[in-house]
């Protein structure tokens, strides 16, 4: 019994310390192990030893972050100020990269997102910029994707947000926009009288090449007429009559 209770007394703290050396390694994370300051390996997800004071664990977040990217000023290619935000999605790919060639990835990142932003929009016109967004956003893309593989990042996406521009110049393209609406209106008019003209023109030929078919017209317009109720009073002369008055006339 003396035993049991000697080792009890002695083995408790030898548990304890073995309790504190265990690390838990998420299954998003990956766990870098520097021993005596020098990187020795990447640890799985699970359960490790950890040699205290001799090792060191840092851990590493691999999933999707989103990087939001604030408000930045800059000019586009013909010289128009504005302001331009997005995100940025990306992961870790390598964690060891991440932590031995950077020294804070998150914030790099965001950094870098910020000066590509403002060189891809210096890069356009205004109209580019507006039209093709999606075609900005890739080339950001590309750009900080490059420059970030060393750090062992991998940008999966980014997306611009939000595009202000100066009050002045929303004026401007109000204006713009409502002088092009009035300059279509005025052609779809003008398009229309063209067409009515045209048809009056034919309509006009097939009455005078056909025999009667004037005087047809005009009993249904007297007709048409006189299903109105009004007090309007219509005297119908015929053409033959206004055609032997002229002749009178030339006699």
């Amino acid at each position: 019994m003396s035993d049991f209770f000697t080792l009890l007394f002695f083995g408790w703290p030898v548990i304890i310390v073995l309790l504190a050396m265990i690390r838990q390694v998420n299954q998003y994370e990956r766990g870098i192990v520097l021993t005596m300051g020098k990187y020795s390996r990447t640890w799985e997800p699970g359960w490790k030893i950890l040699v205290p004071i001799f090792q060191k664990l840092i851990k590493v977040d691999i999933r999707v972050k989103a990087v939001d990217v604030p408000d930045q000023e800059a000019i586009t290619k013909d010289n128009i100020p504005i302001r331009i935000n997005a995100v940025i999605y990306y992961k870790v790919v390598s964690a060891e990269k991440a932590v031995l060639e950077v020294e804070d990835f998150f914030f790099a990142v965001s950094q870098l997102a910020q000066t590509t932003m403002r060189n891809a929009v210096g890069e356009v016109t205004l109209d580019e910029l507006l039209a093709n967004k999606a075609k900005v956003s890739a080339g950001i893309k590309v750009t900080v994707d490059k420059a970030s593989d060393p750090w062992g990042i991998d940008v999966q996406s980014v997306e611009l947000k939000d595009i202000v521009l100066p009050e002045t110049l929303k004026r401007t393209i109000a204006k713009v926009a409502e002088a092009q609406r009035e300059k279509q209106a005025v052609i779809i008019n003008s398009e229309g009288e063209v067409a009515a003209a045209a048809n009056m023109a034919l309509a006009a030929k097939t009455l005078s090449e056909q025999a009667g078919a004037l005087h047809l017209r005009t009993l249904q317009s007297i007709n048409d007429l006189s299903s109105d109720q009004s007090n309007t009073t219509v005297w119908m002369v015929p053409v033959e009559a206004l055609k032997a008055l002229e002749g009178l006339a030339k006699k």
